[in-house]
């Protein structure tokens, strides 16, 4: 018999909140076979049972949050989890019939019924005090939604299993504490606010229908936000609340790349058996370039501006459609193209099928998103925080260009060209160093000498 605990999902993450169980209590559980999935403020990830056997206790319900390291099962053998299984019913079924006829002998005291409903009343009196209780066990991001504002947990009713605090219920209070008192929704004269707003009766409408609520329709169809999908909608948030947005954008002319692509595309091809796109040529002319701008390579800590000195190098890939996740290519500063293409390509074919382990997804220092694949022609992502740059390489089509000559003129000729879009912290730089950056990545891909790298 062994106990399964929350194993360390990277360095920085402390707690994970159990979303499903692929196993019953009795199921056998094979080595290595997923047991559960959990989700942290990184990732979502399924974990493999470290031994095989039978489940034969489930201590943690989906739904919970607990610590890194606590105990949230039992894997055993088979004789312990029948045993189990009964015993839990038996006093269960024996304290149901009890109560039962008990009604029944007084039927002429209808009356006295409406006494005990009084009785109810002192029970949302415990509410609070388990609310109390609640901050050790609220999820990642329900803890940074009150945190950020300033509330008090004990104040927020839960709706979720055992009166767990969801993200939507910190949303509604936040909406009832604007309807009373919206100047000033997180000092100390908030209590007093939301009394007022009681007093009047058209208040206690947009108490109970929060105002950004939209009801559905007949012809609507309501679609609950996917695990992965607030994860990120609140990450992007943070970022946006967090970073002095600033943008920048050059055209890059791609004919010298589409030399190399158009001669070695098939061979590439037959040995690597994937495409060679433009994606692993603007990741390396960005490695080259982050080598003389290096305060583009470093992430904000407070006041501080770390510069790394290495290149760990994000690449933003899609879920179809479902989310999206940024694996890291590890010491992008010492490997070449083929290298650097080859794990691209193996990063974003694991993310798509969720078999990326939690550190591949952290620690990045610079992020590349490649929304051109999708067709969009310029794109202002947001930081992925707490990195001071993500870099948008956009469509890459075909126009017309002017073209110097050998002999010194200029000519009209058809080439692929493409924008790279560039959003950036102001805290960290300014646009001139922005600028020379993206100037530095643009030269690198129209002059450099792409079948020597190859």
């Amino acid at each position: 018999m062994a106990e399964i605990t929350l194993p360390q999902l990277g360095e920085t993450v402390t707690e994970g909140t159990i979303t499903r169980w692929f196993k019953n209590i009795g199921d056998a559980v094979a080595a290595d076979e997923p047991l559960f999935e959990v989700s942290t403020d990184k990732v979502d990830t399924e974990v493999p049972s470290p031994i095989a056997g039978v489940l034969t206790e489930i201590r943690v319900q989906e739904g919970d949050t607990v610590p890194v390291g606590a105990v949230i099962a039992v894997v055993g053998d088979a004789a312990g989890a029948p045993a189990s299984a009964p015993a839990a019913p038996a006093p269960v079924v024996e304290e149901a019939p009890a109560p039962a006829p008990a009604p029944p002998p007084p039927p002429p005291a209808a009356a006295p019924a409406p006494a005990p409903t009084p009785a109810p009343a002192p029970t949302p009196a415990a509410a609070p005090a388990a609310a109390a209780a609640e901050p050790r066990l609220l999820s990642p991001v329900v803890r940074r939604l009150i945190s950020d504002n300033g509330l008090d947990p004990a104040s927020i009713v839960g709706s979720g299993p055992g009166g767990r605090i969801t993200r939507e219920d910190v949303l509604d209070h936040l909406d009832s504490l604007k309807v009373g008192s919206a100047p000033i929704p997180a000092t100390s004269s908030v209590a007093p606010a939301p009394a007022a707003a009681p007093a009047a009766a058209p208040a206690v409408a947009p108490a109970s229908v929060p105002a950004t609520y939209v009801a559905p329709g007949a012809r609507d169809t309501v679609v609950p936000l996917s695990k992965i999908r607030k994860l990120t909608g609140d990450h992007m948030v943070r970022s946006l609340a967090t970073s002095a947005h600033a943008f920048s954008v050059v055209e890059v002319d791609y004919a010298n790349v589409d030399t190399v692509r158009n001669a070695t595309g098939a061979d590439w091809k037959a040995s690597e058996g994937f495409s060679l796109t433009y994606l692993p040529f603007i990741a390396r002319a960005v490695v080259d370039a982050l080598g003389e701008f290096p305060h583009l390579n470093a992430s904000l800590s407070g006041d501080d501006l770390i510069v790394h000195g290495f290149v760990d190098l994000g690449i933003a890939v899609d879920l179809d459609y479902q989310g999206l996740l940024v694996p890291v290519v590890r010491n992008a500063d010492g490997k070449r193209l083929r290298l650097i293409a080859r794990e691209i390509s193996d990063l974003a074919n694991r993310a798509k099928a969720r078999r990326l382990a939690p550190d591949e997804i952290q620690g990045g220092t610079f992020t590349i998103t490649n929304n051109g694949s999708a067709g969009s022609v310029l794109t202002s992502a947001i930081i992925n925080q707490p990195q001071v740059a993500i870099l948008s390489t956009d469509a890459i089509v075909r126009k017309p260009v002017v073209v110097n000559l050998p002999d010194g003129g200029e000519a009209i000729a058809i080439h692929p060209v493409g924008h790279l879009a560039m959003s950036w912290d102001h805290r960290a730089f300014d646009g001139a160093y922005a600028a020379r950056f993206l100037t530095k990545v643009k030269h690198v891909l129209e002059t450099r000498d792409w079948s020597a790298e190859l």
